[in-house]
């Protein structure tokens, strides 16, 4: 008996204990492609979470927590991943994730869950669209579309353009939409649109078409691997036209892939980059650049890892700024953050929950991605 109430009285110690500790404790999630074929995107933003969550472990006095789970790359699994961190995790807030399609499966139980989520580079529009809990801190394709078309017809003086598009994924599918409305607003003239699908390899069909209209730039807003290849299968069959792509070429496995093939390949996406002129640089982003080279000597940050950093201070900002781990009053604050310093830009959040900030310009430049300008497509 004095046993039984021994380990009674233990037992209620632990659970007190336990209690006290959750209580001293804030729950981020985080839920990103660690596996599957978006894999290497998400693994470089998840690296600019971890960063900024060892810069800034604590908030209000409490220890910030991460709860790191897999989506996979599949929607069913961004969905899934989501709930866990809602319902099992109880998260006050959530980042991610790379790949709009999966941001758009996360965000709706998000959205009935009434838990805010910050995407990181999920461009698409219908990601935030109609929702009061989601938001992101990239700029959206509407206005990357506009820069892209903006820079081939001032920068590369291109009259004509041909588009390759993955007809199966909503980010490819809608930039490139929004690069041909731009493009022939401007002046310009579209003289092909191919399809492919994920994972195909073989481009030379569609390329052997292209090469025949004789465009002044070929848009392929591809994700890396595969934008590579028909880079490399574009130079291989005779193509001679520039090349631009959009921001999930930004990695640099894209120049390993490619080779020589992307020597003179530009591309949209988020206003940062290591190497960027300094007088472009802002106090944060030579922070960060410093911190990562500290932590990894060996390799230069990506622009994606810029985004997971952002995402994380956005939320770590709201919940220091309400005092308060509650969903609805960091909901609020993350809805009302006006220039909020970041790595990749300045965030200002609009009302449809979508950050305003300016589109950088890289250039394949003797094998390296070098930043080559700004563009602010208002």
């Amino acid at each position: 008996m004095k046993f039984s109430k021994l380990a009674a009285a233990a037992a209620f110690v632990c659970i007190t204990a336990s209690a006290a500790m959750a209580a001293e404790t804030v729950k981020m999630g985080v839920y990103l492609p660690i596996t599957g074929g978006n894999a290497v995107g998400g693994q470089l933003e998840l690296d600019g979470v971890k960063l900024a969550h060892q810069q800034y472990p604590t908030v209000n006095g409490k220890k910030i927590e991460l709860v790191i789970v897999d989506n996979k790359s599949d929607k069913v699994e961004a969905a899934n991943a989501v709930k866990r961190l809602v319902e099992k995790d109880k998260v006050c807030a959530i980042i991610g994730t790379y790949g709009s399609s999966l941001a758009m499966a996360g965000g709706e139980v998000a959205e009935k869950a009434h838990v805010p989520m910050v995407g990181t580079s999920c461009t698409n529009p219908l990601v935030t669209q109609g929702k009061k809990y989601v938001f992101r801190v990239c700029f959206i394709d509407p206005f990357q579309g506009a820069g892209a078309a903006g820079y081939a017809r001032k920068d590369l003086k291109a009259k004509t353009a041909a588009m390759l598009i993955e007809v199966t994924e909503d980010y490819s599918v809608g930039l490139g939409n929004f690069f041909k409305q731009n493009f022939t607003k401007n002046g310009g003239k579209i003289v092909s649109v191919l399809n492919y699908q994920k994972g195909d390899q073989d481009f030379t069909a569609q390329l052997t078409e292209i090469i025949s209209k004789k465009p002044d730039v070929l848009y392929i807003p591809a994700n890396f691997a595969e934008g590579a290849i028909i880079m490399r299968q574009a130079r291989e069959l005779g193509g001679k036209f520039a090349i631009l792509g959009g921001d999930a070429m930004d990695n640099p496995e894209m120049v390993k892939i490619g080779g020589k093939s992307v020597e003179g390949f530009s591309y949209t996406t988020f206003a940062y980059s290591p190497n960027m002129a300094e007088k472009l640089m802002s106090p944060i982003q030579k922070q960060f650049t410093a911190q990562w080279r500290k932590a990894n000597p060996k390799k230069d940050p990506a622009a994606l890892t810029g985004c997971g950093y952002d995402a994380y201070l956005l939320i770590y900002n709201a919940i220091k700024k309400t005092k308060s781990a509650d969903p609805e009053k960091i909901t609020a604050a993350i809805a009302s953050t006006k220039n909020m310093p970041g790595v990749t830009g300045t965030t200002t959040i609009n009302k449809t929950h979508d950050a305003e900030k300016s589109v950088g310009i890289i250039r394949i430049q003797n094998g390296k991605q070098v930043f080559h300008t700004i563009v602010d497509p208002k």
